[in-house]
């Protein structure tokens, strides 16, 4: 899974969001370093409705324009677990070697 893919369903595993609070949760989440473009984003909402992980919540007229509403379906749950879980061990492993090279270098990084 790819990063905007992940920070995608992400976002939507706390509440239905709309595209701009999509983009907007995004890059609170990390901090600024991500900024989905609407085309971006729109591309991949797509694609993740055709893959069943997200779904529409709702939709509603906002300033005369259609505001639509994306919701993480079960689907999207259990794909956003195991890619966390995923992660989680990738970062485990990680850590478990920078440790291990601080002890076996005596503290000293290369």
């Amino acid at each position: 899974m790819n990063e905007p893919t992940f920070l995608i369903l992400t976002a939507l595993a706390g509440e239905p969001r709309h595209g701009y609070a999509v983009i907007e949760d995004v890059e609170r989440i990390t901090g600024g370093r991500v900024r989905l473009r609407a085309g971006t984003l729109y591309a991949a909402l797509d694609r993740l409705r055709g893959e069943g992980l997200i779904e529409v919540d709702r939709e509603e007229i906002v300033q005369s324009r259609l505001r639509r509403y994306y919701r993480l379906t079960g689907a999207g749950e259990q794909r956003l677990g195991a890619e966390s879980a995923r992660l989680r061990e990738q970062a485990t492993i990680a850590e478990r070697r920078l440790r291990a090279r601080r002890t076996d270098f005596g503290g000293a990084t290369a």
